[in-house]
């Protein structure tokens, strides 16, 4: 969830930022080409009233004054305008004339520079030809190389007898843009960094109740029924969510809690009634013949029931005892369980060997790492045919200790492989082997307490391997 919200909320603030940010930017660039425009407008209107002189015929009288050799006014005047026309392009670059109404040069600078024939000048020109000053230009870019034209008529007795025209490089214009957009880019990179952070720490709030309500979820489903989740963090739904897990929790364990004390009870009050039963059946068996068959299957019967009522009572106690983990050496225990199963084994004319690490230690439960084993080896002895051997080993795994219990009997198939371990489950193959189906999940009751699991795999090239695993340090928290 966390890479779904995370890159959402981060377009999200992207989209907002650069929705405020291009505006801004394109405004900003506006400004800066308005100003150039409104310099070049006063530049092209001073040029103009210098121009309504030269194009003004000289007054009554000036010529008989004139002395000879004197230029006339009119010369003086266009000397003026030509001379503050090369001024102004040496001094910035810009290219500036007036023309007459059919194109042609009253005076230009650089010199030699004529009217465009095409492109914003022409239309500048044509524009100011009917009397009004050219409309703005348009917006120049900083990755546009283009000039700005500026034309403003030159207007003598209501009529249009020349055009002022300049035509301005944008090198300085675009620096200036470019100048302006750095605090605003620094700016948006400076929020989107914020909003980036503000996007993790949001997801964060509301995904961290998710983390741990799914943590305790996890520690429920493998027995730590004690787990709960507190609904102090994140937004009022996942608040609420929250305490009716824990209201859900505490109903599944005070279930699974009256579930366990009755079949404790049920078993441990049926288990005096029982007894007395096998009791009568015995001195009931004095007084018929000693062959007698009836009486033999009702024995049978009445000690394999009695062997369901014990494994119940275990179960029961299993899954209620809180562990007492301590270090072990679960080498040696594995090796002391072995030498325990082993005159079993021979009688049965099974091999039992042990392999692997002579000292290991290990962090469970001595009393329910044995108890497992026993279940273990057991199950193994009695379904391995005679001649054949039972291999014990134990080995490190990174952080956990492996005890590997291999046989070499028929084995289970892959779907009896997944059902290995439930309760009073036991192969339709093996109904004729004595046992209540309750031993591998005693086994793996006990070892769950403790951190430890119990895991079924098929052996090569026969039989079966049955994996005990638990950590070789101190688990962070008691199961």
């Amino acid at each position: 969830m966390r890479a779904r919200l995370l890159p959402l909320l981060i377009v999200l603030f992207a989209g907002v930022l650069l929705a405020l940010g291009f505006p801004l930017a394109m405004s900003m660039a506006g400004a800066e080409q308005q100003r150039v425009v409104i310099d070049r407008i006063d530049d092209t209107s001073r040029f103009s009233a210098l121009a309504q002189f030269v194009t003004t015929p000289p007054a009554e009288g000036e010529q008989g004054e004139r002395r000879p050799g004197q230029p006339a006014p009119q010369d003086e005047r266009l000397a003026v305008l030509t001379s503050e026309l090369s001024r102004y392009h040496d001094l910035y670059g810009i290219r500036a004339g007036v023309f007459y109404r059919d194109g042609s040069a009253m005076a230009a600078a650089p010199n030699g520079w004529r009217l465009p024939k095409t492109g914003e000048g022409a239309d500048a020109f044509a524009e100011a030809l009917a009397g009004r000053r050219s409309h703005d230009p348009p917006q120049v870019w900083p990755w546009q190389d283009r000039r700005i034209a500026v034309a403003s008529p030159v207007v003598r007795d209501g009529d249009v007898v020349a055009v002022v025209l300049t035509d301005s490089p944008t090198d300085q214009l675009r620096s200036r843009v470019l100048r302006s957009w750095l605090p605003l880019a620094l700016g948006e990179a400076a929020a989107m960094a914020l909003a980036v952070g503000a996007a993790i720490y949001l997801t964060g709030w509301v995904l961290r109740p998710v983390r741990v309500l799914d943590k305790a979820t996890h520690d429920i489903a493998t027995d730590q029924l004690n787990s709960r989740v507190a609904a102090v963090e994140g937004p009022p739904e996942l608040r609420r969510l929250a305490r009716s897990f824990n209201e859900m929790a505490d109903h599944v364990e005070e279930v699974l809690e009256q579930q366990r004390a009755f079949v404790a009870d049920a078993s441990h009050q049926l288990r005096n009634p029982l007894a007395a039963l096998l009791l009568r059946i015995e001195l009931l068996g004095l007084e018929l013949p000693p062959d007698n068959e009836e009486v033999k299957a009702v024995q049978a019967e009445g000690k394999r029931l009695a062997r369901v009522l014990d494994d119940l009572l275990g179960l029961a106690l299993a899954e209620h005892a809180q562990p007492d983990l301590r270090v072990v050496d679960a080498a040696a225990l594995a090796a002391e369980r072995a030498a325990a199963w082993r005159p079993v084994a021979e009688r049965a004319g099974v091999r039992l060997e042990t392999t692997g690490s002579a000292a290991l230690t290990a962090w469970a439960d001595p009393v329910a790492l044995s108890s497992a084993l026993d279940a273990v080896v057991d199950n193994a002895v009695k379904f391995t045919p005679g001649g054949e051997r039972v291999t014990v080993t134990v080995r490190p795994s990174g952080e956990r200790v492996l005890i590997e219990v291999v046989d070499c009997g028929p084995g289970l198939g892959e779907e009896e492989l997944s059902r290995v371990g439930d309760r009073f489950w036991r192969s339709g193959r093996h109904q004729n082997v004595s046992g209540s189906g309750l031993g591998l999940s005693i086994a793996r009751a006990l070892l769950g307490a403790g951190g430890g699991s119990l895991e079924f795999a098929p052996n090569e090239p026969r039989g079966l391997r049955v994996t005990i695993d638990v950590p070789r340090n101190r688990p962070d928290r008691p199961a």
